[in-house]
């Protein structure tokens, strides 16, 4: 896996000043809940994907019930690691609160409602975009804010961090959906074409390519932009932008 999660927690809490080694656990807990919600995605009845990674889906080795074990194994281990991390007190439970928040019914799975309940029907703009937003950019949201509150920033920090985390999750699903039409199995390691198989609510699907990659460009620079009032220690997070439009 690409690990962007984990690095993310890290990276925004270098950029508030904190040492990005210190929150490993933090880091950690999110690959965990990641991979977690890969593992149940790739399930039959859900978006029924063979490979992940490269390799054969979990389910496809190990059979279904094991891999929805895997999954909650996962998340619930998650969970700890949060508990176990290094910070305030307060700011470790606000992290805890606001992770279980932004992985559930108001975050991540409710963008994988939305978007199992929108296979083969015709969807508009906002159930796109809240797909997006939820499905993907609450993690990437949780992550960066969990690593800068851990760090102990400022609420002008925080917020500025969110704005970033939020459009770069935007970029990074929409360029994500290009791949699944144009990129190659080799590299991103899964199945190509599976969104279409599906009938999934993707941007090209509503846009076209075209449009699509003009959006994510755009998601980007709006990413770079919150990030204006940081310096150098915030370099890392500005090339993780690049790292998410320019992959192949």
């Amino acid at each position: 896996g690409k690990r962007l999660r984990p690095v993310l927690v890290m990276a925004a809490a270098e950029a508030v000043g904190g040492k990005a080694q210190d929150y490993i656990s933090a880091a950690c807990a999110f690959e965990l809940i990641h991979t977690y919600s890969l593992v149940h995605d790739d399930l039959p009845a859900m978006d029924n994907d063979d490979y992940r990674r490269g390799k054969l889906s979990n389910h496809k080795v190990y059979g279904e019930a094991t891999a929805i074990l895997a999954g909650d194994a996962l998340l619930t281990m998650a969970m700890q690691l949060l508990a176990e991390s290094k910070g305030k007190p307060e700011n470790v439970l606000r992290v805890i609160r606001e992770t279980a928040i932004l992985a559930g019914s108001q975050g991540l799975i409710g963008g994988q409602v939305v978007d199992t309940i929108s296979e083969g029907r015709e969807v508009d703009v906002a159930t796109v975009e809240y797909i997006h937003r939820h499905k993907t950019g609450a993690l990437f949201k949780a992550a960066v804010r969990a690593g800068a509150i851990l760090a102990d920033a400022t609420e002008a920090q925080i917020t500025a961090l969110t704005s970033y985390a939020e459009h770069l999750g935007l970029a990074f699903q929409i360029k994500d959906d290009i791949l699944d039409l144009e990129g190659d199995e080799q590299k991103i390691g899964k199945t190509v074409g599976s969104d279409t198989r599906n009938n999934k609510a993707t941007y090209p699907a509503l846009f076209g390519l075209s449009k699509s990659r003009d959006k994510a460009r755009q998601a980007a620079e709006n990413a770079l932009l919150s990030l204006q009032d940081f310096g150098a220690e915030a370099d890392f997070l500005r090339s993780m932008v690049n790292f998410v439009i320019e992959r192949d």
